[in-house]
């Protein structure tokens, strides 16, 4: 299938402009929508600018003429309209403050690719030139799109990021309900919202740091209140969390916390957003004792696999890739390994298998875990 490439789309810097734009949409209309964003120097990403298709026209948002927010509410947030993007979770985190919940229907080509056979991460370039046998340019990927005014190319890379998403998606939705799969598919668009609209990080950030596994509980503990600073800091502040403190850094104020103001401020040197008022907040966070709820609210982070253990997660990845197998599905989509790691560690059936997935999995999986 061919679909001619649509070099002019509507430059929309007006909230009168794109309301006409908008209104023009049929109310169940499958809108094409992706972002250009910027994220160097901040913690939440820069919305640079929104790009629309449905029905051969296209429109190029500009989010910082005008607020979009309140436009973009009634048709995307609520309604049946359905908002088509193409891995949509950064694109969702940049959305975030304009649809805090995300678009109601939310179809992502990328997800709908894994469920129909077409393998797992597959870039929107390869899904156009598979589905659609049309090479896309990727001249633009490290433009400012920041700048104003845009160059032609940008209008252009930007104008084609939406032109074949309807194509796309009306593959990939036939091809979902013929193999019964598109509410499964649904169920994953779901969880990739609330994923990226989560208004709060990890309230265990720990268990990422694996080096620190053999540590004391009090250790980790410490570990977690540091992390949980720095996110909560880094969010304040927009800067990225690397700015406030490095990993490392991190790891060795839980392992080693400085004795005074002094002492932090020496082993701080080079964290480009950590000023004196968050050297003292960090150092007065540091300091006082661990309690009991603390340390007891704190989850621990999982040691390496080993012994029957080790034979328990080869033991599911053989599961996985069985049932996988069964399903047509990507043995990376139904389960990838760190969800069996964390199922071993904890005993509790993870978050990410719920739904269809416990539907297919629960049986088989509860079986093999150690005694």
């Amino acid at each position: 299938m061919s679909v001619p490439i649509a070099a002019a789309a509507t430059w929309i810097d007006s909230r009168d402009t794109l309301d006409a734009w908008l209104a023009e949409l049929p109310a169940d209309a499958a809108l094409g929508v992706d972002t250009e964003f910027m994220r160097r120097n901040t913690f939440h990403p820069q919305l640079a600018l929104l790009q629309l298709g449905w029905n051969g026209r296209y429109a190029l948002v500009d989010p910082r003429a005008f607020d979009i927010g309140d436009a973009l509410q009634p048709r995307l947030a609520t309604g049946p309209t359905v908002t088509v993007m193409h891995s949509a979770g950064e694109d969702l985190e940049a959305l975030a403050p304009l649809l805090p919940e995300g678009p109601g229907t939310l179809f992502d080509t990328q997800i709908a690719a894994a469920f129909v056979g077409m393998g797992l991460g597959m870039s929107y370039r390869a899904l156009v030139a598979e589905l659609v046998g049309v090479e896309l340019d990727k001249g633009e990927t490290r433009s400012d799109w920041l700048q104003r005014p845009l160059t032609e190319s940008q209008r252009l890379y930007a104008t084609l990021d939406v032109v074949y998403l309807e194509p796309v998606h009306a593959h990939l939705a036939a091809r979902l309900v013929e193999r019964g799969r598109a509410q499964w598919h649904a169920e994953d668009c779901e969880r990739l919202k609330r994923r990226a609209n989560a208004h709060e990080g990890d309230p265990q950030p720990q268990r990422s740091f694996r080096a620190a596994a053999e540590w004391s509980r009090e250790q980790q503990a410490l570990l977690r209140r540091i992390l949980l600073w720095r996110d909560r800091s880094a969010r304040t502040l927009d800067r990225p969390r690397s700015w406030l403190l490095e990993d490392a850094l991190a790891l060795g104020f839980a392992q080693h916390p400085p004795s005074s103001l002094a002492e932090l401020d020496q082993r701080a040197r080079g964290q480009r957003a950590l000023r004196s008022p968050q050297r003292a907040e960090l150092f007065e966070l540091i300091k006082p004792a661990l309690d009991a709820q603390e340390l007891a609210t704190t989850a621990a982070i999982p040691m390496p696999v080993m012994g029957a253990a080790k034979k328990s997660l080869a033991a599911m990845k053989d599961t996985i890739d069985r049932v996988a197998g069964e399903l047509d599905l990507p043995a990376g989509l139904l389960c990838p390994r760190k969800v069996l790691e964390e199922y071993l560690a904890t005993r509790e059936w993870p978050d990410f298998l719920e739904g269809w997935r416990r539907e297919v999995l629960h049986g088989p999986l509860t079986g093999l875990l150690p005694d």
